[in-house]
């Protein structure tokens, strides 16, 4: 009865980080002044590639999928599917938020409010991942990525896990940047994630929800 109890809650708190992940995402691309480094770089994919930005957003989490795999060094089907299971919802719940957060008009604000929103959305992420990384039933395989480097090789640091975790998007916004001249969804939210989306994650663990414990399987 107990274990069932415990899934049902970490259950919903899934179910509430996914739409706290993808709103908070859709709001800062609708502010044009930098998403989260994995969102901002799977805009200038979808721009540098001319596909629509959700379908760029699922291609990148198979990507992922595929190099958590490796980095386990053994296939885990559990979270082999459930990457997937998760990153297929998320990536064009973040398109639809996104376009509701424009139609709102976010983009027509000043800027001093936008910056206000930005890091928001920022921090609304970073909660949302701090969220369903301790529920660890479904995650989206970016955020898995950091999770399995933190936990296994980077003893927990939350901080570390998210910056090395950062590399592979980084690479990839040069290389959108380098073949297309320019930048988007790059900017204030952008550096505020490089810098503190670690540290807001570690201060969401003890304080957002803190009866939500990890449940480590690595």
């Amino acid at each position: 009865m107990a274990k069932l109890k415990d899934f049902r809650q970490r259950r919903d708190f899934l179910i509430l980080s996914i739409f706290m992940n993808a709103a908070g995402n859709g709001l800062t691309i609708a502010t044009h002044l930098g998403s989260a480094v994995w969102t901002g770089s799977s805009v200038n994919l979808a721009n540098w590639i001319h596909i629509p930005l959700g379908t760029t957003l699922f291609i990148y989490g198979i990507a992922v999928t595929l190099a958590n795999q490796l980095l386990l060094g053994h296939f885990d089907r559990r979270r082999f599917f459930s990457n997937l299971l998760y990153t297929l919802p998320f990536s064009y719940l973040v398109s639809l938020f996104t376009l509701g957060w424009n139609w709102l008009g976010v983009p027509q604000l000043n800027l001093v409010l936008r910056l206000v929103i930005d890091t928001v959305g920022i921090m609304t992420i970073a909660t949302a991942v701090s969220i369903y990384q301790r529920a660890n039933l479904l995650m989206h395989p970016n955020d898995d990525l950091s999770y399995i480097l933190r936990f296994k090789f980077l003893k927990g640091s939350a901080i570390l896990g998210q910056w090395v975790s950062y590399a592979p998007p980084l690479l990839i916004t040069l290389a959108a940047f380098l073949a297309t001249g320019k930048l988007d969804a790059i900017g204030y939210g952008t550096v505020l994630a490089l810098v503190a989306q670690g540290a807001m994650m570690k201060w969401a663990d003890l304080h957002v929800f803190p009866r939500l414990k990890h449940h480590v399987d690595i």
